[in-house]
């Protein structure tokens, strides 16, 4: 009776207490991929008051049925509720009992700490009073379900129904409300994800409380504990998270500080994506005892829009990107620039070379059986990944040229030019190697990969958006079309052979190097490239990893996906159309002094492909 009559003397006092605080919640910054299904949230943790109007009916009764269903009745406490907490904290000699209220909760979400202190209490019956007075019921309650955390990263309903459910949360199901609306108690012990049987009986019991409301009938409580609930043990757009971290430092330089909610539309393709993390799981499995721990794929289209983007296996455990940030020796995936230069000077894909032993300096590359296999041709060459070949044709056009090449189609990092260039001992990353090949694919058109199409308030306000860039073209015919038909052969009948995909017009390049410490696959169709690399992030060797085994199949595994989402074409020959001037090169030589040993070259392919090259 004296905590109803305190409270009571609280409400009737209501227009003398002190006015609410400002309501603060930091911008959003909203990424989406192409088709405008959300990848992530930079920037403020609560999202906008949620829209009861879209929400099913069942949504906010499962929340108001087991939180507090005397909601709509109240005005911002239940004298009872209190009543039990006072007496228990005062047997306790603290506050130990909640049984707050929706708006009792949200005074301390917004204005409160956590401490079960009994001045803390006070001060939220006091600002529970000032909401009740100044908002509607309806208006509590959305920015309630905005602000509320349901765990595993997950603030509001919203993000709650995406993280667990991967679904908006108009669409949630009855069972599905159910769950989220039972987390709230403790999103440690009833974490679906965590801890499945708990969240199912919590689950059951919301159910039994919209049954007693008459919120639901108890029928509609039977069907929904018998509809199956797939809850997804990590979040769905997870994998897209370092594409979105990528995109978010360039956000940055372009708009600093939004004021408002920010919705930034990128080139990603979510079901691509979604294809490329699930074949990098599957194919890392197969290969974990042969120590591969990390891979990054990148995809690109012909105008250089990011598709898809693995930057590691697993974001949750850390962020750092492996697709942008790691530089690794590219391998044999590097010979390409070596033949494209030959190509440029007047070789020919029929010319003949002869696989023999090479002494370049004190460097004497040697191919993977250790033996030559004599006279051939250019294209079987670069087919079977001779060693021989390429430090040979690279000490003849000059690997300052072969840099110079490179640097043209992307290779943005420093560039070595000590013999053992030509096997790829430069270190690269694996966006710069994309976006470098990109240009076989598309017809010989230089390629800068981005991801930012445009930037809007959420209201539609353009901020920015991306200008049509003009492609430079840096390969030309007759180089373009014959160095295309010598990637073909690597697929076809070379060391490529696992990434043959039936009914695709396919190129591409395997790169393995010293120790297996980094296996490449770098390939494309027309218009379409892909490029995977897998390694372990201390640059421990493999076991045998290669870029024709572990890094082809899962290029094979996503673009067989991939290439239903995008335009079948063939790889387009490009017309025999002048070059424009590349930006000038940065040449880092590597000084080798007089007797030093060597800088180590690429290991090779696996005996289960030809035994030649990598």
């Amino acid at each position: 009776m004296i905590v109803l009559a305190a409270a009571t003397s609280l409400t009737m006092a209501a227009p003398e207490l002190p006015p609410l605080p400002p309501i603060r919640r930091d911008p959003q910054v909203i990424y989406v991929d192409r088709s405008g299904a959300v990848l992530g949230v930079r920037g403020g943790r609560y999202a906008p008051p949620v829209d009861l109007a879209k929400l099913p009916a069942y949504v906010p009764a499962a929340f108001i049925s087991i939180e507090d269903r005397r909601f709509y009745t109240h005005t911002g406490f239940d004298p009872v509720g209190i009543g039990r907490a006072i007496v228990a904290g005062v047997s306790e000699g603290r506050a130990t009992q909640g049984a707050s209220t929706i708006t009792q909760q949200l005074a301390r979400n917004l204005f409160l700490n956590a401490d079960r202190t009994v001045e803390r209490k006070a001060k939220e019956l006091v600002w529970s009073i000032q909401l009740e007075r100044t908002y509607s019921k309806k208006e509590i309650l959305s920015l309630y379900l905005s602000r509320v955390y349901f765990g595993s990263g997950a603030y509001g309903l919203e993000a709650a129904s995406r993280r667990y459910f991967n679904k908006p949360a108009s669409r949630l199901s009855l069972r599905e409300a159910a769950t989220l609306a039972g987390v709230l108690k403790s999103p440690t012990n009833y974490n679906p994800v965590e801890q499945p049987k708990a969240a199912a009986e919590r689950a059951a019991l919301v159910l039994d409380a919209m049954v007693d409301t008459g919120a639901i009938t108890p029928a509609d409580r039977n069907k929904a504990m018998a509809a199956p609930l797939k809850v997804w043990n990590s979040s769905p757009t997870a994998p897209a998270q370092y594409f979105v971290d990528w995109l978010d430092a360039q956000r940055r330089q372009i708009l600093p500080q939004p004021k408002q909610d920010t919705v930034v539309e990128t080139t990603l393709d979510l079901p691509m994506e979604t294809a490329a993390a699930d074949a990098t799981r599957a194919v890392l499995a197969r290969y974990k005892a042969q120590s591969v721990s990390q891979a990054a794929l990148v995809a690109v289209d012909g105008q250089g829009r990011v598709r898809a983007m693995i930057g590691g296996v697993d974001y949750t455990a850390g962020p750092y990107n492996r697709a942008v940030t790691a530089r690794r020796q590219a391998g044999s995936a590097w010979k390409p620039f070596v033949y494209l230069t030959a190509l440029e000077a007047g070789a020919t894909p029929d010319m003949l070379v002869v696989d023999e032993p090479l002494t370049i300096g004190t460097w004497s590359p040697q191919n993977y059986a250790g033996g030559y296999l004599g006279q051939m041709t250019l294209e079987q060459a670069v087919a079977q990944s001779v060693n021989t070949v390429a430090a040979r044709t690279a000490d003849e056009v000059g690997r300052g040229n072969v840099a110079a090449t490179a640097r043209r189609l992307g290779i943005a990092s420093p560039v070595n030019t000590d013999p053992a260039m030509a096997l790829g001992t430069t270190l690269v990353s694996p966006l710069e190697m994309t976006q470098a090949y990109a240009a076989f694919s598309n017809g010989g058109a230089r390629v800068a990969a981005y991801g930012i199409e445009r930037i809007r308030t959420n209201g539609g306000q353009l901020i920015y958006q991306r200008k049509a860039q003009p492609q430079a073209r840096v390969i030309a015919n007759p180089a373009l079309s014959d160095m295309n038909r010598m990637l073909r052969s690597v697929v076809a009948s070379g060391t490529g052979g696992r990434a043959k995909i039936a009914g695709y017009d396919l190129a591409g390049k395997t790169g393995t190097t010293s120790d297996y410490k980094d296996a490449w696959f770098a390939g494309y169709s027309g218009g379409f490239t892909t490029v995977v690399w897998m390694g372990r992030d201390d640059a421990a060797p493999m076991q045998r990893i290669t870029g024709g085994g572990a890094p082809a199949e899962l290029w094979r595994g996503f673009m067989s996906v991939a290439l239903k989402r995008v335009p079948a074409q063939a790889i387009p020959a490009g017309p025999a159309a002048p070059l424009i001037a590349p930006p000038p090169v940065e040449i880092l030589a590597a000084p080798v002094e007089q007797g030093a040993a060597p800088q180590p070259e690429p290991a090779v392919e696996t005996p289960e492909d030809p035994p030649i090259g990598n």
